[in-house]
């Protein structure tokens, strides 16, 4: 047994509950997520100081981070076991709850395993298990990969515009008797959004957006799931897809929004769900909207279940202040998830570049066409003052699951069990950071995550497939949402 564990038992948790931990540490060194959420949850309880919640952090590694929480857990007192597995639960890693709270005598392994020391990884290989070469080809065999018949084909011979293909991210190889039992454990995370502080919420709403009103908008989310195989016969069904929307009902309702959640509609309905949308009254008393729209896609337009294609520009040109009055000056807030065409990645424009109205005569050339515009307002009885004018579009954010002109090969990830890269970290990011963090820096942290991650689907074409993700911005001061705050009047 190693020398390390050995000292360990000696001390803080019970006999019964290290005899677990022992025997299911090998499988907890490969399988256990050890996440923000998770410390969290045991520094909570006071079973992890700060210093040792950042050792176990610091390290580069899912199998490190998971062998060093197993080296301080046994030190930590007789609640630091029950604390664990609550923890479990809560971070959806119910299997590794299960294995670890069944008697021994169910399962036949009372056996202790001795705890494995975690592999380095190789470069190119960041944040997946490395295993011992026997265990390494035992696993891979057991991969289960969702195949996209006809992928690669489609590149040449598409007879419509070119949509996401998105492929399963395996993240732990499995049996197929295992796999959808396991799975269950990788749903979403739903820790509960973290809710802004009084202090922080009047120190920063004065610079932002108005953002307080209860609710604090309206949400729409459309989902396209499954598309008619007759009208669009290319279109394969969106595996995964039920599990974002849903994500998206629980976070923005948690967030103070009221979401209505409409699932395969065709383009015609989709369009006609927005109008209806848009010209709710509701928007005239609350300080912001959010529309997602979930669907296969090309660049600037999504498909409906018949095939049909709805434009973006159109569904932005719906929200602006001309055609949606009701949120002039109020924040828009645009979700996609969808591919955005066949065009090779050629970068992304600068959008916060220099204003181009510093001049004199720009100033002067915006000031005649305003007085010439404001006649009929001066005919209204606004006592011969020109009103402020607005420009035709403003005050919205969109969030992109792909960049623009992203190539039909390069595939956007989801898993049938935890649904889109994009909203999954969309999710967790929205959750962990919203408290104080405006919502274009809250993208920018998406970003970052989606860069990270790497497909996993050895064998096939799209092993180490990566997605980038972006945003762009029309909003005019901070936007943020100050979960769970209200006012005191």
């Amino acid at each position: 047994m190693n020398v390390r564990w050995s000292k360990m038992l000696e001390c803080g948790m019970l006999e019964r509950d290290r005899r677990a931990l022992r025997r299911r540490s090998s499988i907890l060194i490969k399988q256990l997520v050890v996440d923000e959420l998770l410390i969290q949850s045991l520094q909570a309880d006071d079973i992890l100081t700060e210093s040792m919640a950042e050792s176990i952090m610091a390290e580069q590694t899912s199998q490190k981070r998971s062998w060093r929480l197993l080296l301080f857990l046994p030190k930590r007192g007789p609640r630091a076991f029950s604390s664990f597995c609550s923890a479990l639960r809560e971070t959806e890693q119910q299997h590794l709850y299960e294995l670890l709270t069944q008697s021994p005598e169910k399962d036949g392994k009372d056996t202790p395993v001795e705890i494995i020391q975690p592999e380095e990884e190789p470069e190119g290989n960041t944040g997946r298990l490395v295993m011992p070469t026997t265990e390494k080809k035992r696993e891979v065999s057991r991969v289960l990969v969702i195949p996209q018949p006809g992928l690669l084909q489609r590149c040449v011979d598409y007879s419509l515009p070119l949509p996401t293909q998105e492929e399963i991210a395996a993240k732990r190889a499995r049996t197929h008797d295992s796999m959808e039992f396991s799975l269950d454990a990788d749903s979403p995370i739903n820790s509960p959004v973290l809710p802004c502080t009084p202090d922080f919420y009047l120190s920063h709403c004065h610079q932002s957006y108005k953002m307080n009103s209860s609710p604090r908008g309206l949400a729409l989310v459309i989902s396209n799931v499954t598309f008619d195989p007759c009208a669009a016969p290319d279109l394969d069904p969106r595996k995964g897809g039920e599990v974002d929307d849903e994500v998206l009902r629980k976070v923005f309702t948690e967030l103070d929004y009221l979401v209505t959640v409409h699932r395969d509609l065709t383009a015609q309905g989709m369009r006609s769900c927005i109008e209806n949308f848009c010209r709710r009254p509701d928007h005239r008393t609350v300080d912001s909207c959010v529309v997602c729209l979930l669907s296969h896609g090309v660049d600037g337009a999504i498909y409906g279940t018949d095939g049909q294609l709805l434009q973006l520009d159109w569904v932005f040109k719906s929200f602006d202040n001309a055609h949606c009055p009701l949120l002039q000056n109020k924040p828009k807030i645009f979700f996609i998830q969808a591919c955005r065409g066949e065009e090779m990645d050629c970068g992304v424009e600068q959008i916060d570049g220099p204003a181009r109205t510093c001049s004199p005569c720009c100033e002067q050339l915006d000031a005649g066409r305003e007085g010439q515009g404001d006649a009929h307002s001066r005919q209204r009885g606004d006592m011969g003052r020109p009103r402020i004018k607005l420009p035709q579009r403003s005050d919205m954010i969109c969030g992109f699951a792909s960049l623009k002109g992203q190539r039909i090969c390069t595939a956007a990830m989801r898993n049938t069990k935890r649904g889109s890269w994009f909203i999954q970290e969309l999710n967790t990011t929205l959750r962990l950071q919203a408290r104080d963090t405006h919502l274009a820096d809250i993208m920018v942290q998406v970003n970052g995550r989606i860069k990270e991650r790497e497909g996993y689907a050895p064998g096939t074409a799209h092993h180490r497939c990566k997605e980038m993700s972006e945003f762009t911005s029309s909003l005019c001061k901070d936007l943020y949402l100050f979960p769970k705050y209200q006012p005191q009047y």
